[in-house]
């Protein structure tokens, strides 16, 4: 057999990810070139790593075994590559971030200079909802969090990162005027984020502050599907500015001009304080403390 570490990492996330579709985009690869290596690992083997009925890819039990072992040798490759960067005097290494899905319009530029400046940093970055966020913090499957509300039961640390500031907003068609705008509201259908979003949460709190009744509505999963919601004229939400700031140039969206908004929050980057950071989230939590000042007034003004 001459099946290559390629060959491994490629069927690796194939299994992962049961799809040959995710797989090329996670792995920044080409759908054909996927398929590819995929046949010519299969190749090697006379029993077979997967199947396909319908439309759908499924793992063979022979096949979960194989990605298991492939799983431990990419692992085993990496901390080769990690210990010879380290013994060269560079950062190496794992950094694991766990984010609520509003907060990957902020992350990323104060990852940015970090990851260019330390090649052999691995990033994963895994953008979910608020409540698995704190779930993989609690269970030590991540070294830092992004989110906005504080969780209480866990004892944390902390770096307020920058303000999250969120308004109601509506579609480009939407009319009311300031003596009206109660009373438009009563009657809209409001779309809300999913249990346990944080974004959910400001906007129940703000409803039932101001007796805003609420006589329809929907919920939806991701902040991106609100947005388009909106726009399309479903019905109207309070979001996260910094996530449709390009739909408020364009015009698609607007601000809904009502007492006690905007609603501000605070983006905090957490984690356990009982967390041994590695030397790689040790050196990342250095570059934020130095860095989000100028970050924020070079990104976010």
């Amino acid at each position: 057999m001459k099946y290559t570490l390629h060959q491994l990492e490629i069927f690796r996330k194939v299994a992962e990810v049961k799809s040959v579709t995710k797989a090329s985009e996670q792995l920044f690869l080409s759908q054909p070139a996927v398929s590819i290596q995929l046949k010519n690992f299969q190749d090697q083997f006379n029993i077979p790593l997967f199947e396909v009925v319908g439309r759908k890819l499924y793992i063979t039990e022979f096949g979960e075994e194989i990605s298991e072992t492939a799983f431990k040798i990419l692992e085993q490759v990496a901390a080769i590559n990690y210990k010879s960067a380290v013994f060269e005097g560079n950062l190496a290494g794992k950094l694991k971030i766990s984010i609520v899905s509003t907060a990957k319009y902020v992350l990323p530029y104060f990852l940015a200079d970090f990851i260019k400046e330390n090649e052999m940093v691995d990033l994963t970055m895994d953008v979910t909802n608020k409540m698995s966020v704190i779930r993989s913090l609690e269970n030590n499957e991540c070294d830092f969090a992004l989110v906005s509300t504080i969780p209480k039961k866990l004892n944390i640390d902390r770096i307020e990162l920058m303000k999250n500031t969120l308004f109601f907003i509506a579609n480009k068609e939407y009319t009311t005027s300031k003596k009206s705008v109660l009373e438009k509201l009563n009657k809209s259908l409001f779309i809300f984020r999913e249990q346990g979003s944080a974004t959910r949460l400001a906007m129940e709190r703000y409803l039932i502050k101001h007796k805003i009744t609420v006589q329809k509505k929907m919920e939806l999963t991701s902040n991106e599907a609100v947005k388009q919601a909106v726009i399309a004229g479903l019905g109207i939400s309070i979001m996260p500015i910094i996530g449709i700031k390009n739909e408020l140039h364009k015009g698609d969206l607007q601000i809904i001009e009502i007492k006690d908004l905007p609603i501000e929050t605070n983006w905090n980057l957490i984690w356990l304080k009982s967390k041994n950071l590695s030397a790689v989230a040790k050196a990342f939590k250095k570059h934020i403390d130095s860095n989000k000042e100028t970050i924020i007034k070079n990104k976010f003004n």
